[in-house]
């Protein structure tokens, strides 16, 4: 029973995927969609893709730790099959859809389940075009393709799969909008990890450019990753290490304060489907510049809600920055764009997508 509106008999599901640490966006929706369905008082199954290993030390062993968490896996999805009528699995591109998509679609097909594939990742397109064929016929097969963005529905159409859209969750009551003040020293804000697809280099340098006219300016970087003591050398060769703060794996529940601290958020990124980190600078009312790759423009208006600038160009993101600090009218028109753009993404809205997709599944026959 949700608000009159749920099913006589509540759906049982199973949520198959990972959960923080460490933080990504995956890992983020999947805990925010189990938690925010209980607090419903809807109750769901969690299969964790990745489960602490156990005994801690198999996982320093490379070939050993990936058995010591495939074959516990693979029996907890069996019985979870067992319970429920339903697998909602998150699913990425690459060796994570190999080692646990996959077996939790043929598992849950062995044993009789509706199968939801809630696929994410802005490599969905490479990966389906290099990958062996078995991954499309079996995408093709499931009872329902869902994914967040229409960037990747249009990819998943070039491959013949129909797909439908369920917006990420943006939990809105999280998040608040400070109150700016100009004489402030401004505070840009990174909430990607440090990996190359997300091109922190590009967001350091963009700030040295912005630092020759706020020189009080600072930056704070929220990930971790293994390019940190890259990001840290060029930093320091730019000049600017002592204004910029590499502040690690932040926690999901303290991202908000972050955001609330901020004047700017950027988004370096060279491949991405559908950043949770706009939509959250969005709810925070922070204004966003950001890249334009992957499905970010079906997201953010270039001057309507966001500024956009091509991936690696620092000289244009650091102008956009620049261009947002000197003029509070262009913020507050950003901001208020972005912050009515977020609310499509609010829990509520997002709630209901999903039971009506839970209940479609169930008045389905299996495929």
């Amino acid at each position: 029973r949700v608000e009159g509106h749920f099913m006589a008999v509540e759906p049982r599901v199973a949520v198959v995927g990972p959960l923080p640490p460490p933080s990504g966006g995956m890992a983020n929706q999947c805990r925010q969609l189990v938690r925010l369905m209980e607090s419903e008082g809807i109750p769901m199954e969690l299969v964790r893709t990745n489960a602490p290993y156990r005994p801690t030390w198999v996982g320093g062993i490379p070939v050993l730790r990936a058995f010591a968490r495939l074959l516990p896996y693979i029996w907890t999805l069996w019985r979870a099959a067992g319970r429920n009528q339903i697998f909602h699995i998150f699913a990425n591109s690459g060796w994570a859809w190999h080692l646990f998509a996959a077996p939790a679609v043929v598992i849950g097909r062995l044993r009789g389940v509706k199968i939801i594939v809630n696929y994410r990742g802005g490599n969905a397109e490479p990966f389906l075009r290099t990958t062996t064929p078995y991954v499309v016929r079996m995408l093709g097969a499931v009872d329902r393709l869902v994914t967040p963005s229409g960037f990747l529905k249009d990819v998943f159409a070039r491959f013949g799969l129909q797909a439908q859209i369920v917006s990420n969750i943006v939990d809105l009551t999280r998040f608040r909008a400070r109150e700016r003040d100009s004489t402030d020293a401004p505070h840009l804000i990174v909430t990607r990890n440090l990996e190359p697809i997300y091109d922190i280099p590009t967001a350091i340098r963009a700030y040295a450019r912005v630092r020759s006219h706020y020189p009080a300016a600072r930056l704070t970087v929220a990930g971790t990753g293994p390019d940190l003591a890259k990001c840290e050398l060029l930093a320091q060769g730019l000049g600017v290490a002592d204004g910029v703060r590499f502040a690690g794996r932040i926690d999901n529940d303290q991202i908000p304060e972050l955001y609330a601290s901020a004047d700017v958020a950027l988004n370096p990124s060279t491949v991405d489907n559908m950043p949770i980190s706009i939509l959250e600078a969005y709810g925070s009312g922070v204004p966003v510049v950001t890249t334009d790759v992957g499905g970010i423009p079906y997201i953010a208006i270039h001057d309507r809600t966001a500024l956009l600038v091509r991936p690696g160009d620092d000289v244009a993101m650091a102008a956009s920055v620049c261009r947002l600090l000197g003029d509070s009218a262009l913020v507050n028109r950003l901001v208020e764009a972005g912050q009515t753009e977020a609310r499509a993404y609010a829990w509520p809205h997002v709630k209901e997508q999903w039971l009506a997709v839970y209940r479609s599944v169930l008045d389905t026959p299996v495929r």
